[in-house]
């Protein structure tokens, strides 16, 4: 069945990945097949949550039977587009950036890893996962070649805006921001996704308070 965009929340699309991330537990377990009842009780979410997520994006599950979680699981990863290597640079090598890139696991995540620059000339020919550090004066001609559609910033908040435009302008419009810089003000067309550390530390601080 053919899903327009527009008509699935951000919600039903946040719930996804960690449906796959069970349902790659489950293979792993040599589970064949679940009902959406055994699953509710895994994943804590209802089972009627978990059928309408399930058919915004058409009947996966059949009656009396319940979900092949390998066919299921094949069916998410092509919701998300994680069948198709969507390439991707990374923008910072510091600390978090080095830690981003060696942890992971790009490829199963429908990403390949082709580039990793940073300003610093100290980590210049240094490699990560076999991808040498590479100085920022290359970035426009190495995005010209190899022609990546996002970007992981992990750059300090004050060089990110001038990183941004200059990477909008190279074709990369698509942006996993570890930074402050708030990309679609600037960019209101970018697909962005921000990874707000302390945002979330913060919240659990919160709830901490709460709780006590």
């Amino acid at each position: 069945t053919t899903v327009e965009r527009k008509e699935i929340s951000s919600a039903v699309i946040k719930r996804l990945p960690r449906y796959h991330r069970y349902l790659g537990d489950l293979m792993a377990q040599g589970v064949e097949r679940i009902s959406s009842q055994e699953l509710s009780v895994r994943m804590n979410v209802t089972a009627s949550q978990i059928r309408q997520d399930l058919n915004n994006f058409g009947g996966f599950g059949q009656q009396g039977y319940g979900y092949n979680i390998k066919d299921l699981k094949t069916e998410i990863e092509g919701i998300l587009g994680i069948d198709h290597k969507c390439k991707i640079i990374l923008m910072g090598a510091g600390n978090l950036g080095r830690a981003v890139a060696t942890h992971m696991p790009f490829d199963e995540l429908g990403f390949e890893l082709i580039g990793i620059y940073d300003a610093a000339p100290l980590f210049t020919g240094l490699k990560i996962k076999d991808l040498p550090i590479k100085q920022m004066d290359t970035l426009g001609d190495f995005c010209r070649l190899h022609k990546p559609q996002t970007a992981i910033l992990c750059v300090p908040d004050d060089s990110a805006k001038e990183l941004v435009a200059q990477l909008y302008k190279l074709g990369v419009h698509s942006f996993w921001n570890f930074t402050h810089y708030d990309i679609l003000t600037d960019f209101p067309d970018a697909l962005v996704e921000n990874v707000h550390l302390s945002d979330s530390l913060m919240t659990l601080s919160y709830q901490i308070k709460c709780n006590f």
